[in-house]
């Protein structure tokens, strides 16, 4: 490209690896970089991370994607940071902090799907504090007032010591830049910022037992508010700066939670946010949806202000397992073992391969929900997210019987996947009867990239599903916002319309609508029969 010409940097820090992009303006995805990260389990629900190890990780992606690219590092007009929405915790002197009972500081981060808070999320709901009534009615463990709390109460050495707990997205902005600015995004939506208000609630953490974030008005979770994509201090410190290879003052923007950054690179398309429900499919789901007023459903995060497009509302659902259910569906099967080293051999991960498979023998791609024949499956491993806000939920595997052969696998996965779908058709049929309705589902995420799966999950809800041009939204939604906080796009809105296109549509394909329907009500049944067990 000519030495004028401008570029910009999406980075997206996900459940288990940090990606980052280089953009021309056009939204062309010049040059990527990919580095694995570490997630630290243990027993109770415990999932860490490193920030140290993950800043090192930004770091050199961006560098590595700037050498693909070609393109000088003077041409960076401005970068844009999501992240999953972890807690960081960091101490004196800039210092991480051991969240956990390995006493190790260098796992300093309790990821999103950790949920050794459940105790701790089941006494905050319990108050029925007015705040919850924007988080759906229900807070969840994986928000972060739960971790705070879980953090006070089993280790308050911790929680004292503590300088800041940041969003991860939050962290990644204030290591680039020395601000402390959060996002309206990550406090509204994990925190219970109250953005429509601009506003913390003192009353909500004295009820729930963290009043000495209230005493000190705030000061460790964030006093500035901005929204995404506004500029952060003076752009890039020289510390950062010579990390990252780039000039000293590169804009950085304000950040965004990495299914959200999803959300901004997907549905300027079309008739824009309106009509577009954001989903995002990668390790666990996402579903966005945008109304002009605020909209309450049961069960569903929100309503959020400016947390995705500034100026409306934001209704958040999805699922905290989703390719990691197939992932550990599949782990089940006598014949994975040997699908696995079937996909080795053909360089495609086991998901792929079953979906290339799947395709090579259907003309056509609605025909595969005949392979699940009895086979029903509700994927619910980590609990139910939206519409039920049930932490404890299980998954539900019904119809096996003696196969342990390949086409066997291949009708599970099948299955597993059209429980993805039902899954996401509750939370349609949900913001329905509140009066929210979708035209559309614009689909991102690695999970969620191959054509038998995007058709699937349109018969399944009965919606046209859409891919757009980008074959990375998610970094180019985090790019979008170091576009708009260097200035080269007006607003968050014009650079949707400017750099998101479409590029396949995926009709419900009738044909198979009463079948889908009678697996839909078999999976609600499932449900229901789980959740009477569990009594």
């Amino acid at each position: 490209m000519a030495s004028n010409e401008k570029t910009i940097i999406g980075v997206d820090v996900g459940s288990g690896s940090v990606r980052a992009g280089v953009f021309d303006l056009e939204g062309k995805l010049l040059a990527h970089a990919t580095q694995e990260i570490t997630l630290f389990r243990s027993t109770g629900n415990i999932v860490e991370q490193s920030s140290q190890e993950i800043w090192q990780a930004v770091c050199f992606t961006i560098k590595t994607a700037i050498t693909k690219a070609h393109v000088h590092p003077t041409s960076v007009a401005g970068i844009g940071f999501d992240a999953t929405c972890s807690l960081v915790v960091i101490g004196d002197d800039n210092a991480p902090l051991a969240v956990g009972p390995t006493n190790d500081p260098n796992r300093n981060i309790i990821v999103w799907m950790d949920h050794r808070a459940i105790e701790q999320a089941e006494r905050i709901n319990a108050t029925k504090h007015p705040v919850l009534n924007y988080v759906g009615g229900a807070i969840s463990p994986e928000m972060e007032t739960p971790k705070i709390l879980w953090l006070k109460e089993n280790r308050p050495h911790i929680f004292q010591q503590a300088r800041h707990f940041f969003d991860l997205a939050d962290y990644l902005t204030w290591r680039a830049t020395d601000d402390l600015t959060r996002s309206v995004c990550t406090v509204t939506c994990k925190w219970t910022y109250l953005a429509h208000e601009k506003r913390w609630d003192s009353d909500y953490f004295h009820q729930i037992g963290l009043s000495e974030l209230a005493n000190e008005n705030f000061i460790r979770i964030g006093q500035t508010v901005k929204d995404p994509g506004t500029p952060c201090g003076r752009g890039l410190t020289k510390t950062a700066a010579h990390e990252m290879g780039l000039p000293v003052g590169t804009p950085v923007a304000v950040g965004m939670i990495d299914a959200h950054a999803g959300g901004i690179g997907t549905v300027g398309i079309k008739n824009g946010a309106l009509t577009n429900m954001a989903y995002v499919f990668g390790t666990s789901s996402c579903t966005m949806t945008t109304t002009e007023k605020e909209v309450f459903v049961s069960g569903v995060w929100g309503p959020y202000y400016s947390a995705m497009v500034p100026g409306f509302w934001l209704n958040e659902g999805g699922q905290s397992a989703a390719g990691a259910a197939i992932d550990q569906l599949l782990n089940f099967h006598p014949a994975t073992s040997e699908a696995r080293k079937l996909a080795q051999e053909a360089g495609v991960s086991l998901p792929v391969y079953l979906a290339n498979k799947v395709l090579a023998e259907k003309s056509i791609a609605s025909e595969a929900i005949n392979l699940a024949r009895d086979i029903h499956i509700v994927p619910e491993f980590l609990g139910n997210r939206a519409p039920f806000a049930d932490p404890d939920a299980k998954a539900v595997i019904a119809g096996l019987g003696m196969d342990r052969d390949l086409n066997n696998l291949m009708a599970f996965y099948i299955a597993g996947l059209c429980g993805i779908g039902y899954g996401l058709r509750q939370i349609l049929d949900a913001q329905k009867a509140c009066g929210i309705q979708c035209e559309n589902i614009v689909i991102s995420g690695g999970a969620g990239q191959h054509p038998l799966v995007r058709q699937l999950l349109a018969d399944t809800c009965g919606i046209t599903i859409i891919g757009t041009e980008c074959s990375e939204p998610v970094l180019l939604g985090s790019a979008i916002l170091g576009a708009v906080a260097g200035k080269v796009t007006p607003s968050l809105p014009d650079a949707m319309k400017q750099f998101t296109k479409v590029n396949a549509i995926y009709n419900c394909n009738t044909d198979y609508t009463s079948i889908h329907q009678q697996r839909y009500e078999a999976y609600k049944a499932l449900q229901k029969t789980m959740k009477l067990i569990r009594g």
